[in-house]
């Protein structure tokens, strides 16, 4: 029963692409369903109720299909009930776009209130403090903006609704880390060479990319842990 319930799965996946993101979604489901009759046998079902029962729990993978390169009768098959519309998904990406850029722009601008008070005695004071405050609120609008994005809801509880979620809540936590290095790298820049330009120290201002790179790898860290 084992053998039928993967060549049932593979016959759904006759027509897709051989890329290798397919083949390790169908892989995936084959394990997934076949865990799924195991359990079902284990309850004391019979392995054609099992069957059956684990097979209706794979769903529709026409959507899924053209998310990762499907095309023709899967393209066709997925649009007819899209999770949100087409205004819906413009307006969030109109939103989290001018977002992004109101965040990479407060990064850029925090250094001005040390460089307008360069020459004053409140440079360490209150020229440091105002740059922190720009930089905590443009951190802020990056994690609200990813909070806030619009966020893929199941349908139902079946194998290919549950890798659909995944897929999405991992392309928010790709989009999320690439906007804080994006914003990580110009306020390197920026510091880099108001510092330089400010002390005429090139010789050793040049440190700042390294601790950088040290940060944006701590980054990458602790998106992988949350994986």
């Amino acid at each position: 029963m084992r053998d039928k319930l993967r060549g049932y799965v593979e016959a759904l996946f006759d027509d897709a692409p051989k890329t290798k993101q397919i083949i390790e979604m169908q892989e995936e489901i084959i394990q997934n369903t076949t865990d799924r009759y195991d359990d079902l046998i284990r309850e004391g079902k019979t392995s054609e109720a099992a069957f059956n029962i684990a097979v209706a729990g794979i769903g529709d993978i026409s959507e899924l299909l053209v998310s990762l390169g499907g095309t023709g009768a899967e393209q066709n098959a997925a649009s007819i009930q899209p999770v949100y519309t087409k205004y819906e998904i413009q307006k969030d990406n109109q939103r989290s776009g001018i977002l992004l850029a109101i965040a990479v722009m407060l990064y850029i601008l925090s250094v001005l209130p040390v460089i307008l008070l360069s020459n004053t005695k409140y440079v360490d004071t209150i020229g440091v403090c105002i740059m922190f405050v720009m930089v905590a609120i443009a951190t802020g609008i990056i994690i609200y903006r990813s909070k806030t994005r619009l966020h893929y809801t199941k349908t139902d509880d079946t194998v290919v609704e549950n890798f659909k979620e995944w897929k999405h809540e991992k392309d928010e936590r790709k989009a999320l880390r690439k906007s804080i290095e994006t914003a990580l790298w110009c306020m390197t820049f920026v510091l880099y060479f108001v510092i330089s330009f400010s002390t005429g120290k090139w010789y050793i201002t040049w440190v700042i990319f390294l601790v950088a790179g040290a940060v944006e790898n701590i980054i990458r860290a602790c998106f992988d842990l949350k994986k």
